[in-house]
């Protein structure tokens, strides 16, 4: 049919067969179909071994319930070459912390900062200083910290010894009538060849948070000042109400002598230190005293703090939450003392002794705690008196107080893994213009810990896990720069802190000390052997071979108070100190010099380098180790002990009521049992994944089997994180609910000594039964499972 307008267009269309756009298109189809396919195959092998791995759950005990793990694109999986060590070996890092650490450094360091004062809130040219070099020993992350505190600064004092002119004159409340039969000096002497001593700028004596005053009153002699020698007094029926206490320094925190003579009712303090607890180098039995030798200079005193610490340390105005500038502030009543205190020396206590001589009843009618006075040579016979009324002390103290800056140095190494972190921490600053045992020789130390980390860097070492130095200020108010970090800082630390590692004196002798969580033990003792010993008997011997290995549990006294009693993180503080026949150490005083460790203290600056080597070897074991090198079993086993003391403890305060007691305790000792048993199964579990470690050299193209091993790995890690945090009790202990720790804490009569399980013992000491079921509550109730 022929087309028109009426009709569709229509037209014959020749087709032929359709060419190839590519030349060998089949091949190409082929390939395009294996490759999806593989593709495909390699997201299931990734997705499927994450399925494998296992879900734990550590049901109220030492973990919170996770989430499911996470898909691997979502995993911090550290480095392709975990769970070997990144650019270095662990054998090759450890090499570099033994052998870097230099005597001569450490010398060097210890010389500039007891060169001169570095009080709390006056030491920023140190601050800087210390910055500047850590930056230079390769560790830019470096940056200061500051924070507005509470802090008092002496103006005046005086302690006089009065005598009544006039005994017939019956109102003896005033001092008119009296005249001064001794003034004391409350001076140290300008020592020849000792520079730091006869500075223009020296600190004068004091006491740290001691309160104003000018009080005129009998006084009494009252031994060490403890909780137990007062109830010695008391029972004694010896006047104390409104008296000045004479007391030694011992056996206890200076704060907690003031505090328990504050509650008794007595009007002011004076401590001075008794060479009777100076052990064989005294002048008593032949020894010059220094400079001329190794005996105490009598005219040293004790500076220190009278802050309640058994209450809270930190800044007394902002407890629990950090003091920044415009933080609120409270009135510290029940932290700082209100009556006047301050440190003598034993040359000017001499003639207050003297003059108690046949007054009140002697130390030695008294048992075996008031025995071994050192000045029984000098005519002193400790009569307890109190002095006679025509016998008084004058007291005046006047301290400003004022809110000012201090500043915290910290550094920081990144690790590949950012969310576990281990903190070193040593404070800087000083009672007096020396320091070179107390705090000093602890921040050379920590230098050179750092100048070795540096090198590692510099050899291409990245550690596995972040590491944070802290060179703090104010501790020796009140551990004042570190409470306040850690305050600050509390939600970072709990989420990924592994511990805490501290040196406050690294040496004033020669016996190695150590003190820590029992999760800690073993790596302390690991590092102890791997370094030599600088007092060998026997050629090779290490640090381990001359110690005799006990470690014990932490109280307060340094700044690792608030990283384990109020945060929850195991924690380290590790020391070289004098032994019986070791020259004195004058602590707290102008004689703590650079000149004396120099001396007498450490000659050849050995003691310096070697604390330098454990510490950095500790810390390298928690940074670098694939499973964090922590024991459960034994935080566990030492619960058990603790638990005993506190059996025994109840036995003897109170027998008749000891199967109460027991029964109380009967649940906390099957949560103590759970916990072992839970340990014992967690630890054997990272021993396995240890060993896979080690034996398993796995292939590059086994991924996901690395993948599920490094899963597993940080799976046992959290839980060796987090073991200790779950110790925490949001209240507090009962009186002082600053401490969180239900485990450790200070003795609330000694301070610096820890008490372990205080709730319990405390409620056991004081009989109270109500105080022992809910100590004991927080602590039974947890479940532990594995």
């Amino acid at each position: 049919m022929a087309s028109n307008e009426q009709t569709p267009l229509l037209t014959t269309v020749h087709v032929v067969p359709r060419q190839p756009r590519y030349r060998h298109s089949t091949l190409r189809r082929f390939c395009t179909v294996a490759l999806s396919t593989t593709l495909v195959v390699v997201v299931v092998l990734f997705l499927i071994p994450i399925n494998w791995l296992p879900h734990h759950t550590w049901d109220n005990g030492w973990d919170n319930k996770h989430p499911p793990l996470p898909l691997l694109w979502s995993t911090d999986y550290p480095h392709h070459s975990w769970p070997a060590s990144q650019g270095l070996t662990y054998q090759e890092l450890q090499d570099i912390l033994l052998n870097t650490p230099s005597e001569t450094k450490a010398r060097e360091w210890s010389q500039y900062y007891a060169s001169g004062p570095h009080l709390a809130g006056k030491n920023l040219s140190q601050a800087l200083w210390t910055r500047k070099r850590w930056q230079q020993f390769g560790v830019p992350d470096s940056s200061i910290a500051t924070y507005a505190v509470y802090l008092n600064y002496p103006l005046g004092r005086r302690l006089a010894l009065l005598e009544q002119k006039n005994r017939t004159v019956k109102d003896d409340t005033t001092r008119e009538g009296y005249s001064v039969q001794y003034e004391c000096s409350l001076e140290e002497d300008v020592l020849k060849g000792d520079s730091t001593t006869g500075l223009d700028d020296r600190i004068p004596t004091f006491h740290g948070y001691s309160a104003n005053g000018d009080i005129t009153a009998q006084y009494v002699f009252v031994n060490f000042g403890t909780y137990w020698d007062y109830e010695d007094l008391l029972k004694a029926n010896v006047s104390l109400k409104g008296k000045i206490a004479i007391a030694k320094y011992g056996r206890g925190f200076r704060g907690l002598k003031v505090k328990r003579a504050q509650q008794l009712g007595m009007a002011g303090v004076v401590i001075y230190s008794d060479p009777g607890g100076d052990g064989e180098m005294t002048e008593k039995n032949g020894y010059k005293p220094y400079p001329r030798g190794p005996a105490r200079n009598p005219s040293s005193v004790q500076r220190g703090s009278v802050q309640f610490i058994d209450v809270a340390p930190g800044d007394p105005t902002t407890p629990g939450y950090p003091s920044k500038p415009g933080a609120p502030r409270q009135i510290p009543n029940d932290i700082v003392a209100s009556i006047p205190s301050m440190p003598i020396s034993y040359q000017d206590a001499l003639p207050l002794l003297q003059s108690l001589n046949g007054y009140g009843p002697s130390a030695s009618d008294f048992n075996n705690y008031w025995q071994g006075g050192g000045l029984d040579y000098h005519n002193v016979s400790y009569n307890i008196g109190p002095s006679p009324p025509s016998l008084k002390l004058h007291l005046v103290n006047e301290q400003e107080y004022v809110t000012t800056p201090l500043w915290n140095v910290i550094g920081i190494i990144n690790g590949t893994l950012a969310n576990e972190v281990v903190i070193l921490g040593n404070h800087r600053d000083a009672w007096v213009a020396g320091g070179a045992g107390d705090p000093n020789s602890g921040s050379a130390a920590l230098n050179e810990v750092i100048r070795s980390f540096g090198m590692a860097l510099e050899k291409g070492w990245k550690p596995l896990r972040t590491i944070v130095f802290g060179s703090w200020d104010g501790e020796e108010y009140a551990l004042i720069g570190s409470t306040e970090w850690v305050e600050e800082y509390l939600p970072w630390l709990s989420d990924t802190a592994i511990a805490y590692l501290n040196v406050d004196i690294g040496t004033n002798g020669p016996l190695f000390l150590a003190g820590a969580s029992p999760v800690l033990h073993e790596a302390v003792h690991e590092a102890a052997a791997l370094v030599q010993s600088p007092n060998q008997t026997v050629a090779g011997q290490t640090v381990h071979d001359t110690w005799d290995g006990q470690i014990s549990s932490l109280g307060s006294g340094s700044d690792f108070t608030a990283f384990q009693d109020f945060a929850g993180i195991p924690s380290i503080n590790l020391m070289f100190t004098g032994a019986h026949d070791s020259p004195v150490y004058h602590y707290h005083s102008n004689y703590d010099s650079f000149h004396w460790m120099d001396t007498y203290g450490d000659r050849h600056w050995q003691y310096h380098t070697t604390i330098t080597k454990i510490w950095a070897l500790v810390a390298a074991s928690l940074v670098e180790r694939p499973i964090i090198p922590f024991s459960a079993t034994n935080y566990a086993k030492s619960l058990a002990a603790y638990l005993k003391k506190i059996e025994v403890k109840a036995s003897e305060v109170d027998a008749s009521n000891l199967m109460e007691h027991q029964d109380f305790l009967h649940h906390v000792r099957l949560a103590v049992n759970r916990l072992n048993n839970a340990a014992i199964r967690f630890d054997q579990g990272a021993s396995s994944l240890n060993q896979q470690i080690k034996h398993g050299d796995i292939p590059w193209w086994k991924f996901w089997q690395r993948v599920k091993l490094y899963l597993e790995v940080k799976k046992v890690n959290d839980g060796y994180k987090l073991l200790e945090r779950h110790f925490l009790y949001e209240k507090g202990l009962d009186g002082r609910s600053w401490f969180k720790h239900v485990v450790f804490a200070p003795g609330r009569y000694t301070g610096y000594s820890g008490a372990t399980f205080p709730g319990l013992i405390e409620a056991v000491e004081d009989g109270n039964k109500t105080a022992i079921k809910v100590s004991q509550s927080p602590l039974a109730g947890r479940q532990y499972r594995d």
